[in-house]
C-alpha cells in the first residue's frame, strides 16, 4: 500500500510539473520570442493566441490620427480559429490618453477595428473578444515597446 501511495505520490509531482512547464512556455517573455505571422504581438487568451496589429509609425512624431487594428485568432498550433460570430473591443492606453474601439469580424481568423491614436512606444492595449459560443477572454499588449530608444528590429 505505500509503495503505491508513492508511486501515485510521484505521478503527481511529474504531472504537476510537466504542466507548470507548458504555462510556462506560452507566457508573454515566450510569446515575444516568436516571430508574429503578420508582425504583430502575440498573447495568451484561453484556448487561444491573439496577435494584435497595430499600425508603426515614427514613434518621435506622436501625431494621434485614425488607424487600423487587427487581431488574428488561432489555436496553440497557428491553426486559424474562425472570427464569424465573434464580438471583441480594444482599449489602447498611451500616457493619459485612453481611446476604445470596436473589434468586427473580418475574414478567416480577423477582428478589425479603427481608432485614433499614437504609436508610441507607451502604447498598450487591452484586447477582449468573444468568439462565437465561448466566453470572453482578454488578452493586454505592449505592442510597439519594442521601439522604445530608437525601435528594435522589428518589421511590422
Amino acid at each position: 500500500m505505500k509503495m503505491i501511495k508513492t508511486l501515485t505520490w510521484a505521478a503527481g509531482l511529474t504531472l504537476g510539473a510537466a504542466l507548470c512547464s507548458m504555462a510556462h512556455a506560452h507566457d508573454d517573455a515566450y510569446l515575444d520570442t516568436l516571430t508574429a505571422p503578420h508582425g504583430g504581438q502575440l498573447r495568451m487568451a484561453g484556448g487561444s493566441h491573439y496577435e494584435l496589429v497595430v499600425v508603426k509609425t515614427d514613434p518621435v512624431a506622436k501625431v494621434a490620427k485614425a488607424k487600423a487594428i487587427v487581431v488574428y485568432v488561432t489555436d496553440h498550433a497557428g491553426t486559424k480559429i474562425p472570427t464569424a460570430g465573434a464580438t471583441g473591443s480594444v482599449t489602447l492606453l498611451s500616457g493619459k490618453t485612453k481611446v476604445n474601439a470596436t473589434l468586427t469580424p473580418d475574414g478567416d481568423n480577423k477582428l478589425t477595428g479603427h481608432a485614433v491614436y499614437a504609436s508610441t512606444p507607451d502604447l498598450k492595449a487591452v484586447v477582449k473578444i468573444k468568439l462565437a459560443g465561448q466566453d470572453e477572454q482578454q488578452a493586454r499588449f505592449t505592442p510597439l515597446a519594442n521601439q522604445a530608444g530608437g525601435g528594435g528590429d522589428h518589421k511590422h
